[in-house]
């Protein structure tokens, strides 16, 4: 199960595919099939948020789809990884989704975590229990902020640990969201 957007190839993040990252480059890079730049993990991306991903899909078994997810540009000769995306776990009991990404500092500020962002909005909102999605940043962060404001996001308070900010997308907004492009379309 992989999603593409008009120039990425999201690839979801398995336990075998985590476990061979955590392993280092070389097996990870063999176990992708894609190149990946000695640049890697992107910010905010370190080993515990990678641990974390391979525990909780290990110990729920039914969250395919609901970890990370590998960000490669489809267009690259080689096709090449140029970030993470993903979810922080499977919908909660109210239907909330967590998102979340970040890409390599030379990608950067070309559209792709908006482009992989409204990928992981569209897929959630597939799914009828998921009611809002909502992501957190930290505010110095302008351009996350931008990202999440050009998914349609608001600004919604505080965040769950000190210094982060929340945003939420309510599914009433992306439906409605979605409707006037279809109508612009036409």
């Amino acid at each position: 199960m992989k999603i593409r957007t008009e120039r990425l190839e999201l690839i979801p993040g398995t336990v075998e595919l985590l476990s061979a990252e955590l392993e280092g480059l070389a097996p990870f890079r063999q176990k992708l099939g894609v190149a990946v730049p000695q640049t890697w993990p992107p910010d905010l991306y370190d080993r515990p948020a990678q641990e974390f991903m391979v525990n909780y899909l290990k110990e729920n078994t039914d969250a395919a789809g609901w970890g990370t997810w590998y960000l490669v540009l489809r267009n690259g000769n080689p096709e090449t990884l140029i970030g993470i995306c993903g979810y922080k776990g499977k919908p909660s009991l109210d239907g909330t989704v967590e998102i979340g990404y970040s890409v390599l500092a030379e990608y950067q500020r070309k559209g792709y975590a908006s482009e992989a962002a409204r990928a992981l909005v569209d897929r959630a909102f597939s799914y009828p229990e998921v009611t809002r999605v909502i992501a957190e940043t930290y505010p110095e962060l302008l351009p996350s902020i931008r990202v999440i404001e050009k998914n349609g996001f608001v600004l919604i308070g505080a965040g769950s640990e000190p210094g982060v900010i929340r945003f939420e997308l309510p599914r009433a907004i992306h439906v409605k969201r979605d409707q006037i492009t279809q109508q612009e379309i036409k």
